[in-house]
């Protein structure tokens, strides 16, 4: 065996030494790092009210800046897609949701500007409110926070980029 075969792997083993449980998600420099090798698998949730609007949630963080987005997050190690929008729900919006079995729409996201977080492949689902939306979180336009949420009658201008194929699924 090579030295660098050998190196390799201590590496790896000392990566993997501090992810006790990868099914809960990983830390953030190990998922950077992650990130920075091959794309990532996300789920959508697409929630729409019986008057067509669609709920955006607040964004701003290093990546993508300030923004709307539609709610979403990053498939866990053998999680299933549909227990992270699950998940995702009672995360962002403190709801939960039902959603349909299959993806409206699978896409493929590459910024070739970012190194980190900048490859996903994104899954779309539509998804129904079976609670209501926490009131504590509405949008304060004076105060903006991550994770606050406010329907939307058509798609807002500031939605974040990596989602700007979502447009089409505004009325």
């Amino acid at each position: 065996m090579s030295q660098q075969t050998n190196d390799m792997s201590r590496a790896i083993g000392d990566l993997e030494s501090l992810v006790s449980a990868p099914e809960r998600g990983l830390p953030e420099e190990l998922l950077l790092l992650v990130s920075r090798l091959t794309p990532l698998v996300n789920a959508d949730l697409l929630i729409q009210d019986s008057d067509g609007r669609t709920l955006l949630t607040w964004r701003h963080d290093q990546f993508y800046g300030p923004g709307w987005h539609i709610p979403g997050g990053i498939i866990r190690y053998k999680e299933k897609a549909l227990d992270r929008l699950h998940a995702i729900a009672l995360q962002e919006l403190v709801a939960k949701v039902e959603s349909e079995a299959t993806p409206l729409l699978v896409r493929e996201y590459i910024d070739p500007h970012i190194r980190e977080r900048g490859h996903f492949i994104s899954l779309l689902y539509r998804c129904r409110l079976l609670t209501p939306l926490d009131p504590a979180r509405r949008y304060v336009p004076q105060d903006p926070q991550p994770d606050q949420w406010k329907w939307h009658e058509r798609c807002p201008a500031n939605l974040i980029a990596q989602q700007l194929e979502y447009r089409t699924y505004f009325k």
